[in-house]
């Protein structure tokens, strides 16, 4: 098997990976996911909670599994949280092409601050960052907390993981889709 073929049977097997797993999620998981991320949210970033609640409100994805090899996907199962509670469900998905090879999860927050953005997201049918709407992501040092002054961007995002904030990513291209979950438990 030449590298080009080895190289699309990876990509292929990867997108079919990282699809099985979050496909797997009922809306119970993605519930219980969400509240335990969004608490390793308030406990990591300073003043995240204020924030939080400051938005018209917010999509949480527990695990964004991103793998790759040449090309690369990434997808994820979420939940939009309006008033402190789940509205609905959301798959976030994305794909890119360049010098990449293996596999990484993340955690992706998004904060719709105004009604307006919120409004326009949940109106969309496959919103997409960079084309829908801007996210603004927000970057803090370690020991840096969110000050809700300094941010008038209508959507902000926070991408994190193990090791709290990461740096240098992107949501751009990246496509929310709802879904529907009335059917599980």
């Amino acid at each position: 098997m030449n590298k080009r073929n080895f190289s699309i049977l990876a990509s292929v097997a990867g997108m079919l990976l990282i699809s099985s797993v979050a496909l797997a999620w009922s809306a119970n998981k993605i519930d219980r996911e969400v509240a335990a991320t969004t608490e390793l949210f308030k406990e990591e970033v300073e003043g995240s909670e204020v924030f939080l609640n400051t938005a018209a409100g917010y999509l949480v994805f527990p695990r964004v599994i991103k793998a790759g090899l040449g090309f690369g996907a990434e997808t994820g199962e979420g939940a939009l949280i309006v008033g402190g509670k789940t509205e609905d469900y959301y798959r976030t998905t994305a794909g890119s092409f360049g010098l990449q090879a293996g596999a990484q999860a993340k955690s992706v927050v998004i904060a719709f601050m105004t009604p307006e953005a919120l409004d326009k997201f949940r109106k969309s049918s496959g919103w997409k960052a960079g084309v829908d709407g801007s996210v603004a992501l927000i970057d803090l040092g370690v020991g840096k907390a969110i000050d809700t002054h300094n941010i008038k961007d209508p959507v902000v995002g926070f991408i994190f993981g193990s090791k709290g904030l990461m740096y240098n990513l992107t949501l751009e291209g990246s496509k929310f889709t709802k879904l529907d979950k009335s059917d599980d438990t």
